[in-house]
């Protein structure tokens, strides 16, 4: 049973425009005469959705709400978004404690709150089902090209407060802000999904869809005051149509009149629902706006009609209706018998444009699963293609043969000088070209203008130069040479498979399933670093989670405040987690339904990912190594510190070593055993522990001091192809055994390296600039990365 609510900040449309015009007014100085003129006015009404709360990660459990204003970007305040209605468009759960029943309008600040709920746990849904319109006036934007800010607040009490209590602790105090910008364009038509998250402490997702449209708000007389100057040949008082600009007002909501008729039949072949468009008629009293010829006392230009043909209508001539309004002044003719016919236009034009917007709202209210669920794949794929802003995408062949001192091949037959070859190949610094190329891409996006009709989030669009440059290379089995700088799409390649498992993607945020008896088990394991904490890596889960809620994700915590020790005791206690993780999970899924199958994927950050592939070659692990699917090493250093140039950081592991004793340093920097080839990390490279993964990601980052770029990526680097000593040869043996089991076997396969370039110019020079620091725990502190990774290839996260 649906409830609607009315709501007036204390002014009707028309008393609204009337405020409106005393700005107009202020805006015309000098001597001045009244004169009753006819005013013409529309608003934006932007609807607001505020479908769910899905709480992800919220440290703290209590009272929450979410407050929302609109405002103008470049600081308007005498015309702020104004609510205008409020509509509970599903009757909360009955007998639920956990939401209020009461929302509330502030006029000091012409905010929105929605009723306070009641958070418990994580994962927590609180369905909400609420919409709130809001009014904005139409001559600010289209005078200032202003954009408009949409605030999302997350209000807070702790749990003990109730009643009015409860109400006064939420108003005054914000936990967290999300902002979004709706440019100029969006202003005159958007049906967008819009997820609103916070920040890395209150990470939440709050379901919302924006819908706007541009609607004719009133028509009366005022006493209009204009200055001497705009007088006419004939002494007639024509400021009001060259100040209020009405052509540009017919203009406007034609366009937005087009603009919603193709979002509706675009959202309605889209869920595969007919919309009744019968009610789109005209009356007989506009019939004359329509009228093939112009009005007799307008001359028509060249001979040519004033009026043309749409598709659907017959609409006004945006450049004939401009000409005669201009020359107005210069004619002997009745001033005001054009106003009339702008008035016709403006009253028929406005009532059809109304009638759509209900039948839309109408059809929103009948199918609003549907639509929600249609807008959101549509956003997934929008923002795949706005997010290649800050994204390179190449592909690099993998080598066919081994490589000998990053020398392609088994031999140095056919009298190739090998000095000559090392020169030509090593040549540049591979850290401080990656560094270059970002460099030069940011610069590239530095001069670029964003013009579009999208919704921007503030979070990446506030700065565009503080985003992450990310270059993806994607590796191959073709071999042209050692590399292949052709581009490609994450849209072209494997677009079925994107799309299909976008949908399905979809299907499983909305609780759709094909098949109901047979499941999937999914599950994702996450392990810390060294020193680390089981929850470092909850950013990249939580979006994990946003692409796939139905994952069942294990952080680690059996290697906590143990990353000291030796490598295969922590991969031991890892594998034993692990064992015991999947088989609670494995009977309850038994239980439930029929268990089709499992995906088996890892998460590590720096010496995570040697626990992760040394908890692989345990004995118990062997029967699940053919469920695994995807491996994500963030800064991994999968060859160890062999050739590390990092002074700085050198000297810290040799203090490590030499006073603390770790036994993990040693591995890492090969000098727990005095025989090379039986040291640890190179027998690791031995095991087949990457083979087995459908999907292998490498995220590295050339301003990371911490873990060498090269043992990151698992790629030559410049020091070992001139080290002809057997310690280059092992470190040869060592990738060659790492290139092999990342070599793609199949098409299927997705094997890349990703490069990410962070902003670190707001942290300044400091120590842990110098050593790389702020990079590597960048990778734990921003989800912006992970998040354009993750939607850009949802396929691998399914």
């Amino acid at each position: 049973m649906f409830r609607r609510l009315r709501w007036f900040v204390g002014l009707n449309q028309k008393n609204w425009s009337t405020k409106r015009l005393v700005h107009v007014e202020h805006q015309h100085p000098g001597p001045a005469r009244p004169n009753q003129l006819p005013v013409l006015d529309a608003v934006h009404e932007v609807a607001i959705y505020i479908h769910r709360f899905h709480n992800l990660d919220l440290f703290e459990q209590g009272w929450y709400k979410i407050k929302v204003t609109m405002r103008w970007e470049d600081g308007e305040d005498s015309y702020p978004g104004i609510p205008a209605r409020v509509v509970q468009y599903e009757a909360p759960e009955v007998g639920s404690d956990n939401l209020c029943r009461v929302w509330m309008i502030d006029d000091t600040d012409n905010s929105f709150s929605t009723p306070p709920f009641h958070i418990k746990y994580a994962r927590q849904d609180v369905y909400l089902s609420i919409m709130i319109s809001f009014y904005l006036s139409f001559g600010v934007c289209e005078v200032q090209s202003s954009s408009v800010i949409l605030k999302f607040e997350l209000m807070h009490a702790p749990i003990t407060r109730t009643g009015p209590e409860l109400q006064g602790s939420l108003d005054p105090y914000a936990a967290s802000v999300h902002e979004y910008k709706i440019p100029p364009k969006a202003l005159r038509g958007l049906h967008s999904y819009c997820p609103v998250h916070f920040d890395a402490f209150h990470a939440v997702l709050v379901d919302t869809s924006i819908h706007i449209s541009l609607l004719k708000a009133s028509y009366h007389t005022s006493q209009q005051k204009v200055s001497s100057e705009s007088r006419g040949s004939e002494g007639a008082y024509v400021e009001d149509y060259v100040g209020s600009n009405k052509v540009m007002l017919i203009k406007a909501l034609m366009a937005a009149y087009d603009i919603l008729l193709e979002d509706l039949r675009r959202i309605s072949t889209g869920i595969g629902k007919a919309i009744d468009l019968t009610e789109i008629t005209f009356e007989s009293d506009a019939t004359e706006w329509f009228a093939p010829t112009p009005p007799a006392c307008v001359e028509s230009v060249d001979g040519e009609p004033s009026l043309q043909l749409s598709d659907m209508t017959q609409v006004i001539s945006a450049e004939n209706s401009a000409y005669y309004i201009n020359n107005l002044t210069e004619k002997s003719i009745q001033p005001f018998s054009w106003d009339d016919h702008l008035l016709s236009s403006f009253q028929s034009l406005g009532n059809q444009l109304l009638c759509l917007w209900n039948i839309f709202l109408k059809f929103h209210r009948e199918n609003r699963t549907k639509i929600l669920e249609f807008l959101r794949k549509s956003w997934v794929i929008d923002r795949r293609t706005e997010w290649s802003i800050w994204m390179v995408y190449s592909k690099v062949a993998m080598p066919h043969q081994n490589m000998i001192n990053g020398v392609e091949g088994t031999s140095m037959s056919h009298g190739v000088h090998r000095s000559s070859i090392l020169t030509r190949r090593f040549t540049d610094d591979p850290i401080q070209s990656a560094t270059m190329r970002a460099e030069l891409h940011r610069r590239g996006i530095s001069q670029m203008r964003i013009n579009n009709r999208s919704l921007q989030d503030m979070f990446i669009f506030g700065d565009l130069l503080l985003v992450p440059i990310i270059i993806i290379e994607r590796l191959t089995n073709g071999y042209h040479s050692a590399s292949v700088n052709s581009d490609f799409n994450p849209l072209d390649d494997k677009k079925r498979h994107i799309l299909e498992n976008g949908s399905r993607a979809a299907k499983k945020l909305f609780g759709g399933s094909s098949q109901q008896n047979e499941l999937v088990l999914r599950i994702v394991v996450f392990v810390h670093g060294f020193q680390g904490n089981h929850l470092d890596l909850r950013l990249v889960r939580n979006q994990w989670l946003l692409i796939d809620p139905k994952i069942q994700f294990l952080m680690s915590e059996a290697n906590e405040d143990k990353t000291s020790g030796d490598f295969r005791e922590m991969g031991s206690r890892l594998a034993q987690e692990v064992i015991s993780f999947l088989k609670k999970k494995m009977d309850k899924a038994s239980r439930s339904g029929n268990l089709k199958d499992i995906k088996l994927s890892f998460v590590g950050h720096s010496i995570g990912n040697l626990i992760i592939r040394t908890a692989l070659t345990e004995s118990i692990m062997e029967p699940y190594l053919r469920y695994l699917q995807t491996y994500v090493s963030i800064s991994g250093p999968h060859l160890g510190y062999m050739y590390s140039s990092n002074s700085l950081f050198n000297s810290g592991l040799w203090i490590l070593k030499k006073l603390k004793g770790t036994q993990c340093i040693h591995q890492l920097t090969f000098t727990d055993d005095p025989d090379l080839e039986n040291t640890f990390i190179y027998n690791l490279s031995k095991e087949k522990t990457l083979a087995n993964f459908r999907n292998v990601l490498l995220l590295s980052s050339p301003q990371d001091g911490y873990v060498p770029y090269h043992s990151a990526r698992i790629e030559p680097c410049p020091a070992s192809s001139l080290d002809f000593s057997r310690r280059g040869k092992i470190f040869m043996e060592m990738l060659n055994n790492c290139l092999d089991q990342i070599r793609t076997h199949s098409d299927d396969r997705v094997v890349m390296r990703c490069d990410i370039n962070f902003n670190t110019s707001s942290y300044g020079r400091n120590l842990n600039t110098l050593i790389g620091r702020t990079a590597h725990i960048e990778f734990l502190e921003s989800d912006i990365f992970a998040k354009f990774i993750m939607w850009s290839f949802p396929e691998l996260f399914c």
